[in-house]
């Protein structure tokens, strides 16, 4: 455990700690879920690390799996023993990064609560990709959580190609920040470091191997993370992540790490698609019909700005593939709910027969 640590070392700030009193959480201890295993979680404060449950109670009011701790919540904690905690309750979360739970009907998964940053982390080489830029964007403007662009391996690049790969970024992607660094020459990591704030909570977002782990060393100083060298057929480092993790970074600022993600599925996020495809959302206010889907309508503003160069195809199709991801999500949301509604009522008509025929 670092020496004199506090809570607000590990992000705890007045917010939290009015949600604390408003809930009638006083005379809790508190912690923060810094990784989590299945259904068993570390759980950090200025006491130190605990291996940490859930209540039963808790387990059997949960109507989803949003309804579990996940790394970065707040809990307020009952039975401490020597190195083991129960975790009473989840205080209110600030913010939560979800996308769709991979080959589950219509349900979120949560990547981390409580985040005020994220670092959309991408390579120069083959993973580099606009479009699932523009996801991970989504996923952040719909949550509220500030955006910040990471180009890793530069080393691998020379400038008129850095050059190249960062003006395509510029042309799609407005008002987000973003450094280029390299892990190996360590070009580029002093400007980062300025983005980290203290006490403030940064989460790692990418696919394998764009270096994430090494990103994690470079910033906090220390070997922290396990890396795997780069393979040369594929010119891509392979994965080692596979939980959950929140760091606290040598000058303040707290970082979570998460596993790649192959698949970033989109929610029922409509502000977040409306604030990374603004351009879109502005120029279909001009198209003659108000229900006009830039498809093959006419006087259709949307398609006069691609023949036109205003904006970019490939900008709009990638719009309109994550607007049907929307609506399919939602969707599955309204069928789910439905058939849970329906078997809400055979129960109780079972039950209700059940009691008449005993009288």
């Amino acid at each position: 455990m670092e020496i004199n640590m506090t809570i607000q070392d590990l992000g705890y700030n007045d917010n939290f700690e009015k949600l604390r009193i408003d809930n009638n959480l006083e005379g809790f201890e508190i912690g923060r879920v810094i990784a989590q295993h299945r259904e068993r979680y570390i759980v950090k404060n200025e006491k130190g690390e605990f291996e940490a449950e859930i209540t039963g109670n808790l387990r059997f009011t949960a109507k989803s799996n949003i309804d579990f701790p996940a790394v970065g919540d707040w809990v307020s904690l009952i039975n401490y023993e020597a190195d083991f905690a129960i975790i009473h309750s989840i205080l209110p979360r600030i913010s939560v990064l979800s996308r769709r739970a991979v080959s589950k009907f219509g349900e979120l998964q949560i990547i981390a609560c409580n985040i005020d940053y994220a670092l959309i982390v991408q390579s120069v080489n083959r993973d580099f990709n606009i479009n699932r830029l523009e996801r991970y964007l989504t996923l952040c403007r719909a949550s509220k959580i500030e955006p910040i662009f990471v180009i890793t391996k530069t080393d691998l690049i020379d400038e008129e190609n850095l050059n190249d790969l960062l003006n395509k970024i510029k042309i799609r992607v407005k008002r987000v920040p973003f450094v280029h660094v390299s892990n190996e020459t360590q070009a580029g990591m002093e400007e980062l470091k300025k983005l980290l704030y203290k006490g403030k909570t940064y989460c790692l977002l990418g696919s394998s191997g764009v270096g994430k782990s090494s990103l994690i060393n470079s910033l906090s100083g220390e070997n922290r993370m396990k890396t795997a060298t780069i393979s040369e057929s594929i010119d891509r480092g392979k994965h080692i992540t596979t939980h959950r993790e929140l760091i606290s970074m040598a000058n303040g600022a707290i970082l979570i790490d998460n596993p790649g993600m192959r698949e970033v599925g989109i929610t029922d996020s409509s502000s977040g698609l409306e604030s990374t495809f603004e351009r879109i959302y502005d120029l279909a206010q001009n198209c003659k019909f108000t229900d006009c889907t830039h498809t093959s309508e006419s006087d259709c503003a949307i398609k006069a700005a691609i023949e036109n160069g205003q904006i970019d195809r490939s900008y709009f199709e990638n719009y309109l593939k994550m607007e049907r991801e929307k609506e399919y999500y939602e969707s599955t949301v309204a069928e789910k709910r439905k058939k849970d509604k329906d078997f809400g009522k055979m129960i109780n008509h079972y039950k209700n027969t059940k009691k008449s025929n005993k009288y």
